[in-house]
């Protein structure tokens, strides 16, 4: 979970900080590493940021990913819509999700997407959401009743104002899906909001395995699968779903 202040609108700053973020010890071949939504933008509206064809960001998390020899899960405004990219090991382009649910009430101009996705890491299934997504709970249950994911993801620009809600929402996602979530937001300020950080990672029954605090950087997190299989073996809670 790899959180920063993102610079507003200033790609070219945000991939120097990326860059270096990601110089870490912690991070290693395999891992899945996760960005915040907008990674490279902050949350605009600026419709300037919004290319139809995003290549040249796409051959940069690509290429991060095959140099890390990592799964790499980024954010980006792409053709009128707000994405979540996962890029493979090798660089290749895993998935692509757009956000079901703009948040309207702050004015996102986006296009809605209309399904989820699923991924594969390392024999894992793993679902991504943006942020506002993650306060409307059928449609991690969608996800579930297709594909029983191991892991959700949910990146994020998440106000200081409704942090509260951030904690609550994402343990309630797991414990409902009987997953991992994990929550990566950003730090700092942008135009209209602070945001505190506070990336976290739940277990299935809603205990913290890893959480971030305010300050940028890298958060790692470990999961239990064979923990997680034998709980819902026990309690098939997904079952006919």
């Amino acid at each position: 979970m790899v959180q920063w202040d993102i610079v507003w609108e200033s790609p070219e700053r945000n991939r120097n900080t990326i860059d270096s973020l990601l110089a870490n010890d912690d991070i290693c071949p395999g891992d899945l590493v996760v960005l915040p939504e907008t990674c490279l933008t902050g949350f605009t509206h600026n419709r300037d940021f919004a290319a139809e064809d995003s290549q040249a960001e796409r051959e940069y998390f690509a290429a991060v990913a095959a140099r890390l020899g990592v799964t790499l899960v980024s954010g980006i405004i792409e053709n009128g819509q707000n994405i979540a990219l996962v890029h493979g090991p090798a660089g290749d382009l895993l998935a692509r999700y757009v956000k079901q649910r703009p948040f309207v009430h702050g004015g996102e101009v986006w296009r809605a997407g209309d399904e989820p996705v699923v991924f594969d890491w390392n024999g894992i299934r793993v679902s991504p959401f943006i942020c506002y997504d993650l306060r409307f709970p059928e449609l991690f249950r969608a996800a579930a009743a297709r594909w029983q994911p191991e892991l959700m993801l949910v990146i994020a620009s998440w106000p200081v104002a409704r942090i509260h809600h951030w904690t609550r929402l994402l343990t309630a996602r797991a414990i409902e899906n009987q997953c991992f979530v994990a929550g990566i937001n950003r730090t700092g300020t942008d135009p209209g909001y602070s945001f505190p950080g506070a990336s976290v990672c739940v277990d299935w029954n809603g205990d913290v395995l890893a959480e971030s605090g305010s300050e940028l950087g890298v958060t790692t997190a470990a999961l239990d699968i064979d923990g997680l299989n034998v709980y819902r073996t026990a309690l098939p809670f997904l079952t006919g779903i």
